[in-house]
């Protein structure tokens, strides 16, 4: 019998590193999963309502998704009536499994509560980070599309998870307190953090038509500024059905599948499907995650509050 060639300790922990990466991006990194985060300027635009139910628009066509939620209070948790026990710190200081952590609120949504791990992001030691993209990547269902939920009172100006997101959305509604928050919002991320691709929003508008002009107007004053492009995403209609269902705690596909605002949310789930990429090009989770460690230790909050 040959005997095997003999290897240094080191080259084989070095080799087994190696194929344990190619192992993670060969099983995540796959073309569908896409990572977008919502955010806005000013509460009361519907935001976390708008997650929810953009969020099982796309569980009932078939994707499996996953909220990150930095809201505390109204999060979206609270959108399905249900109630976030643990935070995403707790797995990641191996409090808690990531099981126990996750809140199952409809068939193929999940919900990850974050609030406070993110403010924490830039401070992990190395063996929370292990710990961190072990247990993500270590989901028993992966999901197909992750929606981040970031908070409008962030310490460090805006969220990691949104500056590491593939795309990032601006929520809106026709409110000119809400546009210009709005817009003081994009243009301190592209200040602060060099972010130059943002989508818009518009919720809570009458018609087609006020949700273009809206945008037009936003992206026009960002152009000249030479702020960010600015691509048009969508509009959801001021609806009582969805006003109705909210109050019960439900989505609105799933009580008033005919109402204006569940075609509105259908049309945005499957568009973001195949949104082109704004700037890099999508990347899979263990990317994300080795990107947002990087974002977070490059946040500066005078940046952005200059």
């Amino acid at each position: 019998m040959p005997v095997p060639a003999w290897s240094p300790p080191e080259a084989v922990v070095a080799e087994a590193h190696r194929d344990q990466a190619a192992g993670l991006r060969r099983l995540f990194s796959r073309e569908q999963l896409r990572i977008v985060a919502f955010a806005a300027g000013s509460v009361g635009v519907g935001k976390s309502i708008l997650v929810a139910n953009l969020a099982a628009a796309l569980a009932r066509q078939g994707k499996e998704v996953l909220i990150l939620d930095e809201n505390t209070k109204k999060n979206v948790a609270s959108c399905f009536g249900a109630l976030a026990c643990h935070d995403l710190l707790h797995v990641i200081n191996r409090e808690r499994a990531l099981s126990e952590a996750l809140v199952s609120v409809a068939p193929g949504v999940r919900i990850l509560p974050a609030a406070r791990a993110v403010t924490k992001l830039g401070r992990l030691s190395l063996a929370q980070q292990e710990s961190f993209l072990e247990s993500i990547t270590g989901m028993e269902r992966r999901a197909d599309v992750i929606l981040v939920d970031a908070s409008l009172d962030h310490p460090l100006g805006f969220s990691p998870l949104g500056l590491a997101a593939h795309d990032t959305v601006v929520v809106m509604s026709p409110t000119g307190s809400s546009i210009t928050d709005a817009y003081a919002l994009i243009k301190k991320v592209s200040l602060g953090y060099a972010r130059k691709n943002f989508r818009i929003l518009v919720n809570k508008v009458r018609s087609l038509d006020e949700a273009k002009s809206i945008y037009g107007n936003i992206s026009k004053l960002s152009c000249s500024r030479g702020l960010a492009r600015l691509e048009y995403t969508g509009y959801v209609p001021l609806d009582e059905c969805l006003r109705q269902a909210s109050r019960l705690s439900q989505p609105v596909d799933g009580l008033f599948p005919d109402a204006p605002a569940a075609k509105a949310y259908r049309t945005i789930a499957s568009d973001l499907l195949t949104w082109p990429s704004l700037g890099e090009e999508s990347a899979g989770l263990e990317e994300f995650v080795q990107q947002l460690f990087h974002v977070s230790k490059q946040i500066d909050p005078v940046a952005i509050y200059a």
